[in-house]
């Protein structure tokens, strides 16, 4: 085909973007000068001898710097790229070999001094380095190579208004001259990728000159030169929460970025200590001199990020003296500090790759050509002249070069050494129109919604093919181990080879990531995950996932498809996870069990949790690896590859009642599109009669290839349905062949069965809706919100990023986001039968004053894992852990008291049988100040004196956060914020009596009367009174026997409210436990230690009192913690338990600022005291003095009512922090009150009477109900037993609750009572 009817090629169609790209950066520019068109100023033009004893003002380094330019003509060029707010020049002086000729392929440089007007060290230091280049040109090799080699440009000044108003000897900038002269931080001010800066042009033409010769020149490496502290630091410099400290914020090329800061860091005497002493700061310290940006402090609008982001250049920001604009007597000393750095940071612009990208046809220079470097989500580009430059550290890499209207290139495997750049040309030749057109998108022709095109469905039969796998053979571990390694090493940039965790015979449980950008999780990339080999003598999985890494790593940037996957998935492929049973195993197996389980002799596929089923089994380490692995990565989609029939099955894998019958999930339908999505490219697996020659299934059918699980037949602790009903994970299982273990030469034939199905499989990923659940106001995503699907009963939640991925078939969906803290946002959404549907959701936090929103942001904060892990190393605990008597605790108690006595109060609740004080600790900033607007929280402990090391965990726990309070600003916020009561002891008695190391006794697990402490007595009526104290938001009892938490439980008297809530408080405290959330306590004398959080019922045969009678009468959410299997273990056991339960306790004090808290108000603003808060029709708080209420929700959509006699009854949807206010009501019974009034007052007497006989009835029933505490019913106890609690409080208790229908059961009545 001619050229004039085919495509243009791809140099033609860069020309309108190219003169449209400069075009816009013209407009509204300054244009610069060279400097024979600048007045000279007056004084001598002969050069001066350096003295570095002084400071140049503006017109003394215009001097200065036009003098060097005259003297060294021939690689000195001095110009001003704009000027600043009072019309100073911006001076840059050009240092390079043949100025006047355009040098492609010359790496440009660039220092930046100043920009802070008052810190001056870098302007100094600046002109010294011009001086010392140009004069040392050659004499000096160095010196001479580096101007022979690069493009180097210097700039002493960005703000030299600003030092015109700075004063020698200001360390601190308490003179002014920071900012420009309209008082701009040009440090803030550039354009950010988390927000936009708006600033003035004409506030600050520094700025809009600097943006303007930063993106025109392709600078490769910069450094920006302030003063303060000493160290450098790289980006990024903010991050999109604007945590002021703390907070690391990943660049992708953070490697390298860290690399170029320890440069210049270790060759400057005082910065590479990392400790600069400074006098503002003295205990400041930065690890080898140098800190990520953001995790300093964040900066918006910072220059560097700009420089990295916008024009193509990587540049770090050195701060080069503790005092900002010293006496210009230790100028020669911060000059002697910074030339080695100078020097060494320059010649770093020549490592990683350079070259040229050209045109096929015409040998046309590209430009605007897109270098692409596998594993690192940032490009280069090429210039005028088609040259590049990308930095990168040593290592093998993929690069493409890629540009509209030309087909990408890749090189695999180029070699990156240390030194000087690997040179790397491309030449792109242009797209033609043959079955192809042109594609923004590299590796693909497809839109963004469809994902490539399946290969052999209508493709060009001239296409390339791609590359099949070269190695079929059965890869035993050594093998297998040998394979992943060598590509691992061979694909560096797209692999990353990690191990899960260790099977019994400790071999490694090795998963091999494949990703553009491997080892991290990218913003609105689903993960996936595929996994072989559970059963050790099904061994086709494990190969043909081998084959499937060699298949992708090899066809990565030459064949479409695979290219594609890799860049839009996060493929994770673990080959074996059951290595132990398959060396075992016998090739040639066809249904055999030799090998199936692991060295333990357990099914790791029954040896999950189950939601129907008890798993008494003890948990295996290969399953808690994979547990573990799939809570750590936010997997969407997953299969897991077994052998022995051809079919594909789907959850539910078993029912209730543990027969064979269909047992669908919430999201049957999704599982049956992508089983089929599977099943439809295997060619035998689709016909349904999957192994017609062994005579073991002859009969065997499956329609269309699939199969629901327990319609085939029951698995009960199954992984597929654990993956779907404790993680945001869809599961499904595919066996792959009828004959578990075939011979080798069979493999090929497996692999050509599969690989589409394979490949298909993981385009399923990409189906349904996806999006981000973005913070309205700043732009943040928001970890941990849900996203319900209405009519399908399970939610998935966000990942840390605020991205989400929701599996849907096609069809409109009404979709809905929540989370705590805003306002929940719906939408109606069609998910198209193609691809995936973006949906985003903006959520409105709840209007707070300042303070509300600081804390939520904080909470918000510490609500993930990392964070609450970064807490840990950070504080302080140096107990020395031991059993404390009663005598010695009250001491210890009492000491805390006297060394922390603004943030403790001691209170003795009461007395024991034997007369020992029960003692309540208070740990707050205002210990001894009602602070009714602050969440309170209860933690008991020692319930059973048989039982104490709960005891000891909590006097641990006050002593950490006492020590810790002032020295951690996260654990200090927390005290400040919240009221922390710690019941170390309630039974001192039975404690008395207890043996240590004794794991099973019951001696002194009751009190000294032999009670145990679930009935009611001296004890027990201490804490009761406890807990009736309105304003506990959270309570969590500690005890022993086992290692999992329970709930109030709802058998055999009534369903407990609020139960959501209770179980994921459960689940927060063992998911932040090591071992607990496994749900393997490993207690081999206790049946139900398989399970993690649990009703009280299912694990107790009595109930605890503070499990029901905090939710009950308390109106306080209530779990209690087993912490340990033995009930009394020896004392060197109790570092381990405080370090197991730590993160867990401090979780709760995190969870016990959640919910929603708010006030009550009338009209006139007055508070409301003792309003009855109504959450979804059953949870029942009452506000406090101040009208504040409290209460904790699980996350999601709740509805809140609030009634107070009175008023009109309030009703809204729940929110994080909620104002509600009253009207008065105006009716009684529903009519106008004036209509009402003479009828109430003629009824007043016969009311008043009934009540009366009511009241003497009720008070006859039982003689035991004087105390006014229900005794929680035992196992053996009758219905009719029961005690009943009448509540006489008001009028309108009486009405609501004693004028009952005869027809309600002695149950109802009971529970209709409880508020």
């Amino acid at each position: 085909m001619s050229r004039q009817t085919g495509a243009k090629p791809c140099s033609a169609q860069l020309q309108f973007r190219s003169l449209l790209f400069v075009f816009v950066v013209f407009i509204g520019s300054t244009k610069s000068s060279r400097v024979g068109e600048v007045t000279d100023p007056p004084g001598p033009a002969t050069e001066e001898v350096e003295s570095y004893k002084r400071y140049y003002n503006f017109v003394e380094l215009t001097r200065r710097l036009k003098s060097l330019a005259r003297s060294y003509p021939h690689i000195a060029d001095l110009s001003s790229v704009g000027r600043s707010v009072e019309g100073r020049e911006l001076w840059v002086m050009r240092i390079t070999k043949d100025l006047r000729a355009e040098a492609p392929g010359k790496p440009k440089f660039k220092y930046v001094g100043n920009m802070h007007g008052d810190e001056t060290v870098s302007r100094q230091v600046l002109v010294y380095l011009i001086e010392y280049l140009l004069s040392r040109y050659g004499d000096d090799r160095r010196v001479t190579d580096l101007v022979n080699n690069t493009d180097i440009y210097i700039m002493p000044s960005m703000n030299p208004d600003g030092f015109e108003r700075s004063v020698e000897g200001d360390c601190n900038g308490n003179a002014g001259g920071r900012n420009n002269a309209k008082d701009i931080d040009l440090n803030r001010s550039f354009p950010d990728q988390f927000g936009t800066e708006d600033v003035n042009e004409d506030d600050a033409p520094e700025l809009t000159a600097m943006m303007k010769w930063i993106v025109e020149n392709k600078f490769v490496l910069s450094g920006n030169l302030h003063g303060g502290t000493v160290v450098a630091s790289y980006p990024f410099d903010d991050s999109a929460s604007h945590v002021r400290y703390g907070f690391y914020s990943l660049s992708p090329d953070d490697a390298l970025f860290r690399y170029l800061a320890r440069v210049y860091a270790e060759n400057n005497p005082v910065m590479s200590t990392g400790e600069p002493k400074c006098e503002g700061d003295p205990g400041e310290t930065f690890k080898d001199g140098i800190t990520n940006g953001a995790s300093w402090y964040d900066v918006p609008g910072g220059m560097q990020d700009f420089n990295y982001l916008q024009g193509n250049c990587m540049e770090i920001t050195m701060e080069l003296s503790c005092c900002k604009y010293p006496p210009a007597t230790q100028l020669h000393v911060e000059w002697n500090n910074n030339l080695q750095s100078l020097l060494a940071y320059m010649e770093k612009v020549h490592i990683g790759v350079r070259g040229f990208v050209k045109e096929a046809l015409t040998g046309t220079p590209v430009s605007g050509a897109d270098i692409m470097v596998a594993g690192i989500n940032h490009n280069v580009s090429t210039g005028r002249f088609g040259d590049y430059y990308r930095l990168l550290l040593p290592g093998v890499y993929n690069v493409t070069a890629t540009v509209p209207g030309c087909a990408p290139m890749t090189e695999v495997g180029v070699q990156v050494m240390a030194g000087k750049a690997t040179e790397l040309n491309f030449t792109l030749t242009p797209l033609r129109d043959v079955g192809v057109g042109p594609s923004t998108a590299p590796y693909t022709t497809l839109s963004a919604t469809t994902g490539p095109t399946s290969a052999g469905s209508g493709s060009s039969t001239d296409s390339p093919q791609p590359l099949q796998p070269e190695e079929f053979r059965h890869h035993h571990y050594s093998d297998m181990e040998l394979f992943l390694q060598r590509f691992s090493m061979l694909y560096p940039s797209i692999t990353r080879l990690y191990s899960i965790g260790k099977s019994v015979q400790d071999r490694q449980l090795w998963v091999m990531e494949i990703s553009d950008n491997p080892g991290e999780h990218e913003e609105g990339e689903p993960e996936f995950k595929y996994i072989g080999n559970m059963h050790g003598n099904e061994v086709v999985g494990r190969e043909l996932l081998l084959n499937l890494i060699e298949y992708l790593c090899r066809n990565y940037g030459s064949d479409p498809e695979a290219t594609y996957l890799i860049n839009t998935t996060r493929i994770h492929i673990m080959p074996s996870m059951n290595p132990d049973g398959y060396e075992v195993s016998l090739e040639g197996d066809v249904s055999g069990y030799q090998g199936r389980n692991n060295s333990n002799n357990f099914d790791l596929n029954r040896n999950f949790p189950d939601q129907f089923k008890t798993i008494g089994e003890p948990r295996q380490p290969e399953t808690i690896a994979v547990m573990n692995w799939a809570r750590n990565y936010p997997f969407v989609l997953s299969a897991n590859l077994h052998g022995g029939s051809l079919v594909v099955n789907y959850p539910f894998d078993d029912d209730p009642d543990g027969v064979t019958r269909y047992s669908a999930s919430p999201d049957d339908a999704v599982f049956k599109m992508v089983s089929s999505a599977y099943a439809k490219e295997n060619p035998l697996m689709s016909k349904g009669h999957p192994c017609v020659d062994v005579k073991e299934y002859p009969d065997e059918y499956f329609q269309d290839g699939v199969t629901n699980g327990a319609n085939w037949y029951n698995v009960p602790g199954g992984m597929q349905d654990w993956n779907y009903m404790n993680t945001n994970c869809f599961e499904v299982t595919i066996e792959l062949g009828c004959v578990k273990y075939p011979h080798a030469e069979e493999l090929p034939q497996y692999w050509e069965q599969n690989r589409r199905s394979l490949l298909q499989f993981i385009h399923q990923v990409h189906r349904g809706a996806k999006g981000m659940v973005t913070d309205s106001k700043d732009g943040t995503g928001i970890p941990n919100a849900t996203i319900t699907v209405d009519k399908i009963h399970h939610s998935i939640t966000t990942n840390k990023a605020g991205d989400y991925w929701r599996l849907l078939v096609p069809g409109p969906y009404h979709l809905t986001a929540s989370a705590e803290g805003y306002t929940s946002v719906d939408t109606y959404v069609t998910v198209p039968q193609e691809g995936v549907e973006q949906v985003h959701f903006k959520l409105t936090r709840i209007h707070l004053n300042p303070n509300e929103e600081d804390l939520q942001s904080f909470i918000k904060q510490l609500s993930t894992s990392p964070d609450l892990d970064r807490l840990i190393p950070d504080t302080t605990t140096s107990s020395s852990f031991r059993y404390h008597g009663y005598k010695e605790m009250s001491e210890f108690l009492r000491g805390l008291k006297l060394n922390f006595p603004k943030i403790t109060a001691l209170r003795r609740l009461g007395q024991s049988v034997e007369f020992r004080a029960i003692w309540a600790l208070e740990i707050s900033n205002k210990p001894e100040e009602p602070e009714p607007n602050e969440p309170k929280i209860r933690f008991v402990a020692g319930i059973h004196g048989n039982a104490p090391v709960g005891t000891e965990l909590l006097l641990e726990f006050a002593t950490y956060l006492c020590i810790n309070y002032g020295k951690n600003a996260a654990i200090t916020r927390l005290i400040n914020e919240t009221r922390i009561v710690i019941l170390p002891s309630i039974n001192p008695d039975g404690r008395e009596r207890a043996r240590e190391r004794d794991c099973t006794s019951t001696e002194g697990m009751a009190n000294a009367a032999g009670k145990d402490l679930d009935t009611d007595f001296f004890e027990t009526r201490a804490v009761m009174d406890l807990i009736q104290e309105k304003g506990f938001t959270l309570s969590v009892a500690l005890d022993g026997g086992s290692v999992l938490v329970t709930y109030p439980y709802d058998k055999p008297v009534q369903p407990v409210e609020n139960e959501s809530t209770l179980r994921y408080l459960a689940t927060v405290y063992a998911n932040n436990h090591p071992t607990m959330y496994l749900g393997d306590a490993g207690c081999r004398n206790n049946s139900q230690s398989m399970l993690t959080a649990s009703y009280c019922s299912n694990f107790c045969s009595l109930k605890i009192f503070n499990c029901d009678f905090s939710v009950d009468f308390g109106h306080c959410p209530e779990i209690t913690v087993y912490t340990s299997c033995c009930l009394f273990p020896s004392s060197d056991q109790l570092p381990s338990l405080w370090a197991q339960n730590r993160k867990s306790l401090l979780s709760m004090l995190v969870e016990a600022h959640k919910g929603v808290r708010g006030v009550v108000r009338d009209k006139t603003g007055k508070p409301i005291a003792g309003a009855m808060i109504v959450l979804n029709g059953g949870v029942r708080v009452f506000t406090v003095e101040g009208g504040y209420f409290h209460v904790l929700l699980a996350p999601g959509v709740h509805k809140i009512e609030a009634i107070a006699e009175g008023y009109q009854q309030q009703r809204q949807e729940a929110a994080r922090f909620v104002t509600i206010e009253f009207d008065m009501d105006n009716s009684i019974f529903g009519l106008p009150r004036e209509l009402v009034v003479a009828a109430a007052a003629a009824a007043m007497t016969a009311l008043a009477i009934t009540a009366c006989i009511i009241w003497c009835v009720c008070s006859a029933k039982s003689n035991r109900e004087k105390d006014g505490f229900h005794r929680l019913r035992q196992h053996g106890d009758d219905y009719d037993d029961e005690i009943h609690l009448t509540s006489v409080g008001s009028k309108k208790s009486l009405l609501s609750h004693e004028f009952q229908d005869e027809s309600e059961s002695d149950e109802d009545t009971l529970y209709a009572n409880k508020l």
